[in-house]
């Protein structure tokens, strides 16, 4: 489930635990010591655990949270960039999506025996990344051949043509309240 739930960062996973204690979520079930290897606890979830867990789920699966992931933040500055360095960027990005969809696809093969169940969050994520490499890849070809381009003077024409409609719109505001 690493492929979907971030539990690379120990001191977060442990903050989140701690938070599940003390709101009564979990307990501590048993703590296990092997040979040669350090102490182990193991938690269980609490029945108001499991009830808050279950609603939490049917929210996430039902209903659409604003997420902010980074690469539509960074696609809000494309135009920092010159128009030849984003799409070299982006070139980047189309072939490390390959990869990674050549890799999902590989596990999805070795785990064909795995009932769909237990595969559909890599199945999500697969579908995901072929939709994004699908449109960086049309993105990237409307960058090669001009169709989507931009330069410094450009911007700035827009941005006065922007913040001129905006004062425009201000100032109807302050008409229509006055008048």
């Amino acid at each position: 489930k690493d492929e979907v739930i971030n539990v690379r960062q120990r001191a977060s996973l442990y903050q989140t635990i701690d938070r599940l204690l003390e709101a009564g979520l979990i307990v501590v079930h048993q703590v296990e010591r092997g040979e040669k290897r350090p102490e182990r606890t193991i938690y269980a979830l609490t029945e108001e655990g499991r009830t808050t867990m279950l609603a939490w789920l049917r929210a996430m699966l039902a209903e659409r949270d604003a997420e902010f992931p980074q690469f539509p933040a960074a696609l809000a500055y494309l135009m920092l960039l010159a128009p030849d360095d984003a799409r070299r960027q982006l070139e980047q990005r189309m072939h490390h999506l390959a990869a990674e969809i050549a890799r999902i696809d590989g596990q999805l093969a070795a785990a064909a025996e795995i009932p769909r169940l237990f595969l559909i969050e890599g199945e999500y994520v697969h579908s995901m990344l072929q939709t994004e490499l699908a449109w960086v890849t049309a993105v990237v070809d409307d960058l090669k051949t001009g169709r989507l381009t931009w330069n410094a003077e450009w911007i700035q024409e827009v941005a006065a043509q922007l913040e001129q409609g905006e004062h425009g719109a201000e100032h109807k505001e302050e008409q229509d309240h006055d008048g």
